[in-house]
């Protein structure tokens, strides 16, 4: 997942070409939120990177999931699943489903 850089971690600079449209939409909206185009450019980055990690973490799971199921045939009804769903946010919520045991 995503990973906090150490702050004694030093940074290093990287080349980012943008087109002169771009850059004037950036410089203006720097200017409007009182910051650099340097901090709006790294906190886009690090939004990128967490929401992309984030996706990619879904998919992983996702495919373990599926591998698990292929290789044991184990899984919830769609039932269990509302049932539960529909219990959720109610004085006795049940229980998630189990995956039943082949």
């Amino acid at each position: 997942m995503a990973t906090k850089r150490s702050p004694a971690a030093p940074a290093t600079p990287v080349s980012l070409k943008l087109d002169s449209e771009e850059r004037a939409r950036l410089a203006s909206l720097a200017t409007l939120r009182k910051r650099s185009s340097h901090y709006l450019m790294r906190e886009a980055v690090r939004e990128y990177l967490t929401r992309e990690e984030a996706r990619q973490s879904f998919r992983d799971e996702a495919s373990m999931a599926w591998r698990d199921y292929e290789e044991t045939g184990r899984h919830a009804t769609q039932a269990e699943l509302d049932g539960w769903i529909d219990s959720l946010g109610t004085r006795r919520p049940k229980p998630a489903p189990k995956r039943p045991l082949k």
